[in-house]
């Protein structure tokens, strides 16, 4: 059902289908156990990873991204107690289900009591399995949104909240975790369109400043006066046109966090005049004899490289050592291209419901052409895309010539390209079935819905082996 403001936001609508299936990893010393959940998992749709230690499943949590933890309470080296323990510190949204045997259910309580969030008794029955790991993932795709709804207020529309799980963009959001809790400047480096503003947003939203004031000013846009007095503020009388006092952001951000974007394009009196702000934690407004304490956690933006401005005199070095306290770089699009599927997804169903039109999808040849694109615009150009292409596509199915994009020549023997293909095929492959399902099996309904021809929707319901 369609809101009737555009601007409305419907809970069930939220986070974009989900177009890759969720990932599951089980530990456990026995081999023949990890062989039982394996093949009873991945028939019912997951991803599953094993490991046959706690030491190892660390080391994988450490690189990869996995939706629930099943493990063994009673393995040698590394117990599941522990191993909990440490997944509860690396990832503490990450539901875990432990397996126990009879003999151990105080250890099982006990695992409870650390956050497990269910345990299973060996032996183990198939279907006890699938209803536990089905409630457990329940729990998290709630969880998520939830999270999702949190980060979603105050944001600006059009942002597109960290979709992604390619390996940049795992590292990325971990390293937000590991710093956002902390007081700490932070220099965030990416080119344009990378969603650095977006990385400031998500630190401020999971620190302890989270209900104070996010305040940002692109400090590239202002000259060195008019900055100094919008980020320190001034007095009457100060300068010509300063009719009355007036606060400035550092005052507004009392207590939360300011970002600084686009610190790069400052001028050098302008650096020494911040430097000193950060090392006093107190401002003077402009025309001013009286200094204010503050407590601000500033962040930094730039999309320059600012160690080679600091070699060419452009930037002061003790100004880029005290702001680059931890340096966040934000991959480009082109670094991270698996994610695009994801992204153009999300942009799709953005513009269609902004719109007021059904749901629309992008043919595999469509993806693939975005697939190659080099993207200097990063993830804002392809939104802009989308958004031109939801508009001017006829039907149910985005194409080619909806993209207005000129074909890249494409590189033999790219394995980045059979992931992209896969993932384009699963989102076909998921839309034909919904719309095959909603018009009850009928063809020539679905085909329509789809907005292709009932020949083509017979074609692909072969390929895909979606045909009874």
């Amino acid at each position: 059902m369609k809101s009737s403001s555009p601007d409305r936001i419907e809970p069930e609508k939220i986070l974009p289908e989900r177009i890759l299936p969720e990932r599951i990893l089980v530990v456990d010393d026995e081999p023949n156990m990890l062989g039982l959940f394996k093949k009873v998992l991945e028939k019912e749709g997951y991803e599953v990873a094993t490991a046959s230690s706690g030491e190892e499943a660390v080391k994988m949590l450490g690189t990869e991204w996995f939706d629930l933890l099943i493990a063994d309470l009673k393995m040698p080296g590394l117990s599941g107690l522990e191993l909990l323990k440490k997944v509860k510190s690396l990832v503490p949204t990450l539901p875990c289900i432990m397996l126990t045997a009879h003999g151990t259910i105080d250890s099982a309580v006990a695992a409870m009591k650390e956050g497990a969030y269910d345990y299973l008794t060996k032996p183990i029955n198939n279907e006890e399995i699938k209803m536990t790991v089905k409630k457990a993932l329940d729990l998290h795709r709630l969880t998520r949104e939830v999270e999702h709804l949190r980060e979603r207020v105050g944001m600006e529309s059009g942002s597109a909240n960290f979709i992604g799980r390619s390996k940049p963009m795992r590292d990325l959001y971990h390293l937000i975790q590991r710093v956002a809790g902390s007081n700490t400047t932070i220099l965030i480096h990416g080119e344009s369109g990378t969603g650095k503003e977006l990385v400031a947003r998500s630190i401020h939203q999971q620190s302890a400043r989270r209900d104070r004031p996010f305040v940002t000013i692109d400090c590239g846009a202002l000259p060195e006066t008019l900055l100094e007095s919008e980020l320190f503020g001034h007095v009457r009388g100060s300068f010509t046109g300063a009719i009355s006092n007036k606060k400035g952001l550092f005052e507004e951000a009392h207590g939360g966090t300011l970002l600084l974007d686009e610190i790069g394009d400052t001028t050098a009196a302008f650096q020494s005049k911040l430097l000193r702000v950060l090392q006093e934690n107190e401002i003077r407004p402009v025309g001013s004899n009286k200094t204010i304490k503050m407590d601000v956690r500033v962040l930094a933006a730039t999309n320059k490289d600012l160690k080679k401005n600091v070699e060419q005199k452009a930037f002061r070095e003790d100004l880029y050592y005290r702001l680059a306290v931890v340096p966040i770089m934000i991959p480009p699009l082109r670094q991270r291209k698996e994610d695009i599927p994801l992204l153009a997804d999300h942009f799709i169903r953005k513009y269609c419901e902004r719109n007021r039109l059904e749901i629309k999808w992008i043919s595999p040849k469509a993806m693939r052409l975005l697939a190659d694109a080099p993207w200097p615009g990063n993830v804002r150009e392809l939104e802009n895309v989308i958004e031109r292409a939801v508009l001017m596509s006829q039907g149910a199915e985005i194409t080619t010539d909806a993209l207005f994009m000129e074909p890249v020549k494409e590189e033999s023997g790219d394995p980045l390209r059979q992931v992209i293909r896969t993932t384009t095929e699963t989102v076909e492959k998921e839309k034909i079935a919904a719309a095959t399902q909603q018009a009850r099996g009928n063809r020539s309904r679905a085909a329509k819905l789809l907005g292709i021809s009932r020949a083509t929707l017979y074609n692909k319901l072969k390929r895909y082996n979606l045909i009874d």
